[in-house]
């Protein structure tokens, strides 16, 4: 009896994982990684790790943040960032709301709140 209830629930196991795999989307796994020139506090870039969460900088300020995938699209929550002021640098980065990428999954679109591209990233070698 003992080992049909461990073999039922690890086949439930087992459906549970792939219905899971499933809703991730397809933009999960392919977003993993750095993505922009760098990882300097001065290169724009941004780093999606697997437990979800994201950091980077825009060339002068930190970021960091939560993402899941959504189909296609990668949305960017709880978006924090440092606030130093630094001359001739362009902050688009932090306004980061959601990302698409490149159908070779080379390129990161960066778009804001508003579906807006404020910018892209290439993937880092």
């Amino acid at each position: 009896m003992r080992t049909v209830k461990s073999a039922a629930l690890l086949g439930a196991g087992i459906v549970t994982a792939f219905v899971l795999v499933g809703c991730a989307g397809s933009a999960g796994n392919a977003v993993l990684g750095t993505w922009g020139e760098g990882t300097a506090a001065t290169d724009p870039h941004l780093v999606f790790s697997d437990d979800g969460r994201v950091s980077g900088s825009d060339g002068c300020n930190s970021l960091t943040g939560s993402w899941k995938a959504d189909g296609d699209a990668i949305v960017v929550s709880d978006v924090a960032t440092t606030l130093m002021a630094c001359p001739d640098v362009d902050t688009w980065l932090g306004g980061i709301a959601q990302a698409t990428l490149s159908e070779s999954d080379d390129q990161l679109t960066v778009l804001d709140e508003s579906g807006t591209q404020i910018g892209s990233l290439d993937r880092e070698d």
